[in-house]
């Protein structure tokens, strides 16, 4: 069957992923070839005090997203999409989206980017004697009732991003269990939000007073490969204007982008682990066992068919690096100079490779906002260097700001990978920070002293990790468990590189972060006078 009839029949899936920056869609075939995509950009706004997107920028950007698909489809197949086997909603963890008893938002979506729920974080760790990191939707809804926030004794029910778009697109208050463990940790044994310490919130003074129990405002937890709903006539108009795209398709569970990650990384299985990296950047790896006790900098998550995850999630990564690029561009477009970004990306990326090992005595920190893994509620990006015996190339300088954006994962892999001993057989690189082939991942490997390998469709990113969980409910076999699918149906032909670390890379990265460790009081001072 070729592609067009393919897609005109309805067969394909597709993926819809809202990143920080990007809202993106791909459709793909029942092995995950990428057939055509569509995308829109966006960026949160910092309204009184919090990071946050309208609901009007939602659903103007997944109509738009829906929009460029739709014509990209047309203009390489000749083809009106109407139909698709099946379909997912993947979104950025974590935040907080309430809503009362007429669905309307309580309060506007505080996303996974703010840093106010310090005391809230603190006190349910210590209640669940569990890492709760200040970015979990349940951290937000305890900061709300520690502040006697008037809209928490109107909540019918509050849910993520995804979740969000699912239930609008379907009627259904799902979520992917890998999502739903970043808003309330997961009994690993039933895959469903752990009992004992919903009974432990339940029991808090603050929630004993509202007129709801947490459970009855949860979204159900579903595991990967699980019917999560259909589209609804309303949500088919929503999506498509124009009326050609039918209700009824299927969806499977909305889940986030560290699931979709995962996914699209080949990344769920015990012992294996992906670095995503762009606008933030976290690492994971499946876990044989829980870990020896609670770390502050370790998230606890599931994949999106429920095994135990090892999370180090920093809040900055690429958007200071981005920064400086349209820095460069500023001054090429003054010099009468046409500027090709992706060019001057690839170029100034490939530039850092020849930077000395330790970035030459050069020093950046990334903070655009907040970086609970090393202890900062607000950021403020910096950049230093020591005259006297610093080398300031350009080779050192963009060398220097790719370490840096690892600079905070690198302190929570740290104490996962030696403190821990946590064994990781592959680990897997996505995202913007390795489209340039080589650069980022050598750094990677250099920054955890291990392979990193990247795949051919690295650059497919999240939404091609949501097409595939929703081409697994429309295709997989009776009893084909999600890591099984993935290997026979998705990469069982893929080809990738893999890139071992460089000791002198590996040495000079220490050294870097012996200083970026001693001058985090730069950069706390740099937050405090900026």
């Amino acid at each position: 069957m070729g592609v067009a009839e393919i897609i005109a029949e309805g067969k394909a899936s597709l993926g819809i992923e809202f990143g920080s920056t990007r809202i993106k869609a791909v459709l793909i075939d029942d092995k995950g070839n990428p057939l055509a995509s569509g995308g829109h950009g966006w960026e949160n706004q910092f309204e009184d005090g919090v990071w946050t997107y309208s609901k009007e920028a939602i659903w103007a950007g997944i109509k738009d997203c829906y929009k460029e698909l739709k014509e990209d489809v047309k203009k390489q197949y000749g083809v009106t999409l109407t139909s698709f086997a099946s379909m997912g909603i993947s979104a950025m963890m974590h935040g907080y989206l309430a809503f009362d008893e007429k669905d309307e938002l309580l309060v506007p979506f505080r996303t996974w980017r703010n840093t106010m729920t310090a005391d809230a974080q603190e006190k349910l760790t210590a209640v669940f004697n569990y890492n709760i990191p200040q970015r979990w939707s349940i951290a937000h809804l305890y900061q709300a009732l520690l502040n006697k926030e008037e809209h928490t004794g109107k909540i019918k029910f509050f849910t993520t991003l995804a979740g969000y778009v699912h239930y609008v697109l379907t009627g259904e208050k799902v979520l992917g269990v890998g999502d739903a463990s970043g808003m309330f940790p997961i009994d690993i044994n039933t895959g469903d939000y752990d009992k004992t310490m919903i009974e432990k919130f339940d029991a808090l003074p603050e929630v004993s007073a509202m007129p709801w129990k947490l459970e009855e405002i949860l979204p159900k937890s579903l595991s990967a490969g699980e019917a999560a709903g259909v589209l609804t006539e309303e949500g088919a108009k929503l999506l498509d204007p124009d009326g050609d795209l039918k209700a009824g398709v299927k969806l499977c569970p909305p889940e986030g982008d560290a699931g979709t990650g995962m996914v699209a990384t080949n990344s769920v299985a015990v012992r294996t682990g992906n670095i995503s990296a762009g606008t933030s950047v976290f690492a994971m790896v499946v876990l044989e066992k829980d870990l020896s006790k609670v770390y502050p900098e370790i998230d606890l998550v599931t994949t999106p068919d429920g095994k135990l995850v090892g999370m180090v999630h920093c809040n900055n990564c690429t958007s200071e690096i981005n920064a400086w690029v349209n820095l460069f561009k500023e001054f090429m477009e003054e010099m009468g100079i046409p500027v090709d970004m992706n060019k001057l990306f690839t170029t100034l990326y490939t530039k850092a490779m020849d930077g000395d090992p330790d970035c030459g005595g050069l020093m950046s920190y990334n903070y655009f906002s907040g970086e609970p893994v090393t202890g900062f509620a607000e950021g403020a990006p910096l950049f230093a260097r020591n005259v006297s015996n610093s080398s300031f190339t350009l080779g050192n300088f963009m060398r220097m700001h790719l370490y840096s954006a690892l600079g905070a994962l690198k302190v929570g892999l740290d104490i996962l990978l030696d403190e821990e001993k946590v064994k990781v057989d592959s680990m897997l690189g996505h995202g913007g920070y390795f489209k340039t082939p080589g650069v980022g991942q050598s750094i990677a490997a250099a920054a955890i002293n291990a392979p990193v390998s990247v795949m051919e469709t690295a650059g497919e990113g999240g939404a091609w990790g949501a097409a595939i969980l929703a081409g697994y409910l429309a295709n997989k076999e009776d009893g084909e468990s999600l890591p099984d699918y993935l290997n026979n149906n998705i990469f069982a032909s893929m080809k990738g590189s893999s890139i071992e670390p460089d000791k002198a890379a590996v040495d000079g990265f220490n050294k870097f972060m012996e200083t970026y460790k001693k001058g985090l009081a730069m950069e706390k001072a740099a937050v405090e006078v900026l």
